[in-house]
């Protein structure tokens, strides 16, 4: 870490240092609730963790357990497991906010920090479907097993890790072919094609694609939990699964159709 900067920094500093115009005008890589109130929030909290001996990737692994009890927050029954959910979902991206911000600040940025970074994510929202399909099967009661909402569950996730590891697939292959990275930018994954582009207009009056996030389905899952609660059933938790499984194989599609439609593959 430099010299110049102090042990005890100020929000100011932490503000000045760890969120630069390069971070908070990402047009991809930032999630809305980091846009919207996190990235206010996380200098505060990385300030104390400036002050302890917790490394960046410390943090990352504290978002990883984070994640992981979120999903597992879904096995809970009734509106205490989806409540617990979705707090975890929002301080998983807190800590998201503050791995980096915390790299930044004592300049450890490290290959080790992004692959953590990218394995906390993975493992996140490929649990929440599945444990979403078993909430849906009535777990932990009986007969639970004997239900499809586990497979779909399961299905979904595959869906999910699909649709997520297309961006990667995206920079693994420029990487192999010695292209340079690609700008974090509104403009660059617009389609060339003029018909993909009309259906990607249409899609944004119904952004369903973005639900597919370990916050959108905690809190997809909370609003369904809460249905639940008023019906006395798990008839929206269900209704809610099946949709984002149907959804899912539209977005994987139209995510790949989109990237090679593409300028991100050209040299």
């Amino acid at each position: 870490m430099s010299d110049e900067r102090p042990a005890r920094p100020t929000i100011a500093e932490v503000r000045a240092v760890c969120q630069p115009d390069a971070v908070r005008l990402r047009a991809n890589s930032e999630h809305w609730v980091a846009d919207v109130y996190l990235r206010r929030i996380s200098p505060y909290l990385t300030r104390l963790l400036l002050r302890t001996s917790i490394s960046a990737n410390g943090v990352t692994y504290l978002m990883i357990l984070t994640g992981i009890g979120a999903a597992g927050a879904l096995l809970i029954p009734g509106l205490p497991g989806v409540f617990i959910a979705a707090i975890l979902g929002q301080f998983q991206m807190l800590w998201d906010c503050c791995d980096g911000e915390v790299a930044r600040w004592r300049q450890t940025s490290s290959p080790k920090g992004v692959f953590l970074d990218r394995v906390g994510h993975y493992v996140t929202e490929g649990l929440i479907p599945i444990a979403l399909g078993m909430r849906a099967a009535g777990f932990p009661d009986a007969g639970w097993m004997q239900t499809p909402w586990p497979f779909i569950g399961a299905l979904l996730a595959v869906l999910v890790l699909w649709n997520k590891s297309l961006n990667d697939m995206v920079h693994v292959s420029r990487a192999y072919n010695e292209l340079p990275k690609l700008a974090d930018t509104k403009g660059v994954g617009a389609p060339q094609a003029s018909g993909v582009r009309r259906l990607r207009s249409i899609a944004r009056f119904f952004p369903f694609y973005r639900a597919y996030h370990s916050v959108e389905l905690t809190l997809l899952a909370l609003f369904a939990g809460i249905v639940d609660a008023f019906l006395g059933d798990l008839t929206a938790t269900r209704f809610l699964v099946a949709a984002l499984a149907i959804f899912g194989v539209i977005t994987v599609l139209g995510h790949l159709v989109a990237i090679l439609s593409s300028s991100k593959l050209r040299s």
